[in-house]
């Protein structure tokens, strides 16, 4: 491994785990974020050997999470992705954020997400999908969303 590889490309190329996108390869667009010791961070910019025995957990990894699983289905149910580019970056970012707030309002959940860009979307359908997941796992139930 050499030691300028970036952990994105370490991931995929080394790895096999495809599903850390590279996108910009300038930390601005979050399709290449991964968790790092819990952190979402933007594996264009850390390299590889700055994660050696650190926890990792990529895309591939998040299903057995309860917070990832209620995302994962509320971004389903809210058309909240459609090429699924960017959709590993949001999720592990949105995880992120409703671990450190499991009630964030509409503006705090777009503040979070503002470093993560889609271009097919237009963001309200993700939006929705977070508010929907975080008040299931606050154990509200229905589908329906707050309007802005």
């Amino acid at each position: 491994m050499s030691p300028r590889e970036h952990l994105a490309d370490a991931l995929r190329q080394r790895c096999g785990l495809t599903g850390t996108h590279l996108g910009c390869e300038h930390g601005v667009c979050g399709a290449c974020t991964v968790r790092v010791d819990g952190a979402a961070i933007r594996g264009c910019l850390m390299l590889a050997v700055q994660a050696d025995g650190r926890q990792v957990r990529t895309i591939e990894g998040a299903g057995d999470d309860p917070v990832m699983q209620a995302l994962q289905h509320a971004f389903v149910e809210r058309n909240a992705l459609q090429c699924g580019y960017c959709t590993g970056g949001f999720l592990l970012t949105a995880a992120e954020l409703l671990e450190l707030d499991p009630d964030p309002s509409r503006e705090a959940i777009r503040e979070y997400l503002s470093g993560n860009l889609c271009r097919c979307t237009g963001y309200q359908a993700i939006v929705d999908a977070v508010e929907l997941a975080a008040r299931r796992l606050r154990g509200q139930s229905g589908t329906d969303v707050a309007l802005p």
